[in-house]
């Protein structure tokens, strides 16, 4: 075995993703960060989605697309038409992954479900990204995140108590999640068949990334039958640990998460007293009379400005941090320490500014290669490669209308 270190960790890695939308893209972007070749297949009639969601830069491309489909090469091809899938059994023969979020069943319709893949290629591992999974009652219904949030719980706790369900933050939350989940389990499942030479599919559903981020929800409720309602910016088990205004108008997220931290706020408040008070010396006292302390903390936070809520807060060691909006992470000095923006310099559109790569590696760290590329820019010369048609072949295929 060769000692010399890869340039990314998952150069040689080929992956076809074939999703649309943004949970299985995003998956397939964060492989490429880190260095797997990703041929990005689109129908030759219908754009993905994401080309067409929100605000567009220079060259026509939405910034969705330009950032969520970065180090890809673009082609199309129709993976309805018999000709276009005996294509595309033709690549996933000599590639390490294939990604798609089709319903369950439509890639089995086309003749390209794992167990006809693998029947080509048996080290092949598949991502499958659906709002409900591959099995189960609900597995052929439609959903997108918003829907994996409902479904999940996260949005019966989102809000104020008295007010509707509100939306949990992000629009694409559970997309997101589940792209990282499904990254994971390609990686475990790569490492699996380095040891045994055996390939698997990974089953992702939307709702159950976001399931499994709800911490004592579940045990809680089977045990005690505790039904967590919404409580807008509080936190059910920990007193005070929520979001105050400040005198400027502003606002902070405060986290007093042990009895310690409390005392230290206590000191900074000023009251060194309130540790001791009967009502408030104990996280579970503090529970249980809420409302009290949030409403002393309160009155307290509203008399600063939020500059000098956060001087008083960081000289007494007590977690807070401003609520941002984007314009402030802009201006924020750690992240411009931290490279969390990094510029991307593209011959067509610029400068743009994308958030920088996640996780951080020391020695093999990601990259973003290029953005976002226009439809089909690669067919030709990924034909040419991967399956060395020649420009006869490439042509017939263009006339009759499966790339």
């Amino acid at each position: 075995m060769s000692s010399k270190t890869p340039e990314k960790p998952l150069s040689g890695i080929r992956v076809l993703d074939a999703a649309t939308f943004l949970a299985g893209p995003f998956c397939a972007t964060t492989l490429s960060e880190f260095g797997a070749e990703v041929i990005k297949i689109e129908h030759p009639k219908i754009d993905d989605p994401l080309r067409n969601l929100g605000a567009r830069a220079e060259n026509g491309e939405t910034f969705t697309w330009l950032s969520e489909a970065r180090n890809k090469k673009t082609i199309t091809l129709n993976l309805s038409a018999p000709e276009g899938a005996a294509l595309f059994k033709r690549m996933a023969a000599k590639a390490d992954v294939v990604i798609e979020n089709f319903r369950p069943g439509t890639m089995e319709k086309w003749g390209l479900g794992y167990d006809a893949l693998s029947a080509l290629n048996p080290g092949l591992v598949m991502a499958r990204i659906t709002a409900y999974g591959q099995d189960g009652p609900y597995k052929d219904r439609p959903g997108f995140a918003r829907i994996a949030h409902a479904f999940s719980g996260i949005t019966y706790l989102t809000g104020e108590a008295d007010g509707r369900p509100l939306t949990p933050g992000a629009m694409a939350l559970g997309d997101y999640l589940s792209g990282l989940y499904a990254a994971l389990g390609v990686l475990l499942a790569l490492r699996f068949r380095d040891l045994t030479g055996k390939g698997q599919y990974l089953d992702v559903a939307l709702y159950e990334s976001v399931f499994r981020f709800l911490d004592e929800l579940v045990p809680a409720y089977a045990k005690k039958g505790v039904v967590r309602e919404r409580m807008g910016a509080d936190t059910a088990n920990i007193v005070p640990h929520s979001h105050y205004r400040c005198a400027d108008g502003t606002w902070v997220a405060l986290a007093c998460s042990s009895d310690k931290m409390f005392e230290r706020l206590a000191r900074a408040m000023g009251r060194p007293e309130l540790a001791a008070d009967p009502r408030f010396e104990t996280m579970r006292a503090r529970v249980r009379n809420r409302d009290a302390i949030n409403e002393i903390v309160e009155e307290w936070i509203g008399k600063h400005t939020r500059d000098e809520l956060m001087r008083i807060c960081l000289e007494a060691e007590v977690p807070c941090g401003p609520i941002n909006s984007v314009a402030d992470i802009f201006d924020d000095p750690h992240y411009q320490a931290r490279g969390n923006l990094m510029k991307v310099i593209d011959k067509e559109v610029g400068e743009l500014i994308l958030p920088s790569i996640v996780p951080r590696l020391s020695l093999t760290p990601g990259a973003i290669e290029h953005l976002g590329k226009h439809k089909g820019e690669d067919t030709e010369a990924v034909l040419r490669e991967w399956l060395e048609l020649d420009d006869a072949e490439i042509a017939a295929l263009r006339a009759r209308e499966i790339i």
